[in-house]
């Protein structure tokens, strides 16, 4: 983004010299182009998106556009520390295997990048869509925060080239309450009212506020809603959304899904939600105030945001989140990167008895990554377990699907990423009814004081004894979806690399293995295939 006219052999020397220090420095080149056999660094993701180097961590402007789904995400382009932070940008054609672009947004002037999203202005209503394509009055626009030390605005960016160019609006910015802290603007077209919303943080005051435009460029407030939830940090990267209610015709509610840090469920950083009612105007909680939802319950996922744009014929809700927490992310003992995101993951709201609330799934199109699938029915846990060692079940990255009858079990679990020291304990507590993943002796944990520990959840027992496991382990993460994603608690591990392991267990008494699949992941990254 950041030909010559032959005139001068200086000219010509010193653009050349110019465009050698970009690359050098990795801003003339996309932000993550994986040289033969990169993508393979002890504790590098397999099939969670992560720059190719640098710093990484929320994800922006996600947005799908002409078969493409676009990731942007806070990015430093000189080292893998926080600070100068701009947009990296990937696309995917399937959410599952990404291409590096170059870095879409860069701090200028002084004026750093900071979260926010992307839309797809399909009828031109800014102004700056010039398609070359005959009928087509769509381009992409990003709103994003500008941040100084002193100062975070409202900002509009466009592209007519499918996101690969951006364009700085030149009456930027767009919003400026004078403040210093007012960012993370998620942006969506509100079709009753016929307007642009948009929500952003007003993050010590732990609110959200509403604004509405109808061209992207002037902005009225709407309304504010908070405090209320948790409140023991900032508020930050909030999205505003509505779903139909699982098995209720015609029932739909609005989630309205906003970061805290610190003050999480788990310590640190976290993702709380509300459910109510949108009216183009105010969104109305219609939980009591202080009740706390979460959408996670481990220690990383941060930063969330939803696909805006899907196409018609997908009537999915999909989000991704940055895997990390604040606590420790610029700790953690990666290179020549930090940081990852989630996978993707499909929304539903489903009501129970104490009201409706929020379920994740991962993404049908993570399937494709399957390789052999390994499977055994109705065994008991001790069987099972002989079963995995005698096929040589293993590998640093996997899928497992369970259901279980815990029986007279008090409680039962599987041990990824096992060595002969180390594992990541994924269980069940059934006297606390309780899902929980114990990371205390995962591998390498002495880098942060805040990391190691058990992180635990709320768990429904279908009938008091069975339930169903859904897990995704990477090289350096485990994300657990209990009971078809009513329960999840993602977090991130750092094992050795020869700790492959995977194993089950039962105390008190045997559980029974209703039915147990398990897949080796194949690499999303070109020439990474296992």
């Amino acid at each position: 983004m950041r030909p010559l006219s032959g005139k001068s052999r200086f000219v010509l020397f010193a653009l050349s010299a110019l465009l050698l220090g970009w690359m050098v420095i990795g801003l003339g080149t996309p932000s993550g182009a994986p040289d033969a056999g990169a993508y393979d660094e002890p504790y590098r993701p397999q099939f969670h998106f992560t720059p190719a180097k640098n710093w990484m961590n929320d994800p922006n402007g996600l947005v799908s556009y002409k078969g493409e789904y676009h990731l942007f995400y806070q990015y430093n382009p000189f080292g893998d520390e926080w600070g100068h932070m701009s947009w990296g940008h990937a696309v995917s054609r399937d959410l599952v295997h990404w291409q590096h672009l170059p870095v879409a947004l860069r701090e200028d002037n002084g004026i750093m990048i900071f979260s926010g999203s992307a839309v797809v202005d399909g009828q031109n209503s800014s102004g700056f869509c010039q398609s070359a394509e005959a009928g087509d009055r769509s381009c992409l626009v990003a709103i994003y925060t500008g941040h100084t030390s002193t100062l975070q605005t409202q900002n509009l960016a466009y592209s007519n080239d499918k996101g690969r160019t951006w364009t700085k609006y030149p009456d930027n910015p767009v919003i400026d309450l004078h403040r210093r802290e007012f960012r993370d603007p998620k942006v969506f077209w509100h079709a009753p009212s016929r307007k642009w919303v948009m929500v952003v943080a007003l993050p010590p005051e732990h609110q959200v506020r509403l604004f509405g435009s109808p061209d992207l460029k002037h902005w009225t407030a709407l309304s504010t809603f908070g405090p209320a939830g948790a409140t023991g940090g900032a508020w930050e990267c909030p999205d505003l959304f509505q779903l139909p209610v699982a098995d209720e015709p015609g029932q739909t509610r609005w989630v309205l899904s906003v970061n805290i840090n610190p003050g999480g469920v788990a310590g640190g950083s976290a993702n709380q939600y509300f459910v109510g009612q949108f009216d183009g105007a105010a969104f109305v909680n219609e939980n009591p105030g202080e009740r706390v939802l979460w959408d996670d319950y481990g220690k990383d996922f941060y930063a969330s945001t939803s696909f805006s744009d899907l196409p018609p014929t997908d009537v999915r809700r999909i989000w991704m989140s940055w895997l990390d927490n604040w606590e420790y992310a610029a700790q953690e003992p990666t290179s020549p990167w930090r940081g990852a995101q989630s996978i993707p993951r499909t929304l539903r709201l489903k009501r129970y008895a104490e009201g409706v609330r929020l379920v994740q799934e991962p993404v049908a199109e993570l399937q494709a990554l399957r390789g052999r699938e390994m499977s055994l029915k109705d065994q008991s846990s001790l069987a099972a377990n002989h079963w995995l060692e005698s096929k040589q079940v293993r590998g640093d990255a996997l899928e497992i699907e369970a259901e279980i009858d815990l029986g007279h079990s008090a409680e039962f679990g599987f041990e990824v990423r096992k060595g002969s020291q180390e594992q990541t304990v994924i269980g069940i507590d059934r006297e606390k009814s309780e899902l929980f993943v114990d990371r205390t002796h995962s591998g390498t944990t002495t880098f942060s004081a805040a990391f190691s520990g058990r992180h635990a959840a709320p768990m429904h027992f279908a009938g008091g004894k069975r339930v169903k496991l859904h897990v995704f382990v990477d090289r350096s993460s485990v994300e657990v979806f209990g009971n078809d994603g009513e329960t999840v608690i993602s977090d991130r591990i750092f094992p050795s690399g020869g700790s492959q392991g995977l194993g089950l267990y039962s105390r008190g008494a045997e559980a029974r293995i209703v039915t147990l699949r398990v897949w080796n992941l194949r690499s999303a990254w070109p020439g990474g295939d296992q």
